[in-house]
């Protein structure tokens, strides 16, 4: 009696093979290093414009934010790159590059509805509420909310590292939310409370996202 040892083929699979799906690659999350870059590039423009707005003897400063004037209206959104003079931009150099390196390390979705958020709800306060026969101009409504972007949302995700930056960035500029009210003659409360009522926002629409 004879036997067949052999092996038995598969049958065929038509050619389909069954693959792990591909996984979304998570987005990364930028440097410090990166972010200096980013946001340092910013604060090179405004003093490049600052520069230029003084060889032509302040023409650019017109393009600040005369309070309801519907025609200049979009210039909301040029008024934060533009300063009256050298003293003003200085003031504004440091606490411009610190708070927007932390917003830049949320993330650039982050950075970018914080910034927007800021810049339009601090625009829209001073042409609303400013005085007759003023301009506003300056990156401070700007700072403004990104300060307190940073200072409310760590309470709003409810993330421990977020908190302990939240509360670094108190000890070291909350006392700039005095700017807010109107103290001080020549300074635009209205831009500050604008762009700090931007930041909360900002933060509100970000939550756990």
């Amino acid at each position: 009696m004879s036997q067949q040892y052999g092996w038995t083929p598969p049958p065929p699979s038509h050619g389909r093979v069954a693959v792990p799906a591909p996984q979304p690659n998570a987005p990364a999350r930028p440097t410090i290093g990166a972010s200096v870059v980013f946001v340092g590039g910013w604060l090179v423009l405004l003093w490049i414009l600052e520069v230029l707005d003084l060889v032509l003897l302040g023409a650019l400063d017109g393009f600040g934010v005369s309070p309801r004037d519907v025609a200049e209206l979009p210039q909301v959104l040029t008024a934060p790159f533009l300063h009256f003079g050298f003293e003003h931009l200085m003031a504004n150099s440091l606490p411009f590059l610190v708070l927007g390196v932390l917003t830049r390390l949320a993330g650039l979705g982050a950075f970018w509805v914080a910034t927007l958020g800021s810049i339009v709800a601090s625009g829209l306060f001073s042409w609303l509420l400013s005085a007759p026969n003023t301009v506003t101009a300056g990156a401070s409504g700007l700072i403004f909310g990104w300060l307190t972007f940073l200072l409310v949302r760590g309470l709003m995700n409810g993330n421990w590292k977020q908190i302990l930056i939240s509360a670094a960035v108190f000890g070291f500029f909350g006392g700039m939310l005095w700017g807010v009210f109107p103290t001080l003659p020549g300074v635009s409360w209205q831009g500050h409370l604008g762009g700090a009522v931007g930041g909360v926002l900002a933060a509100w629409w970000l939550r756990r996202r």
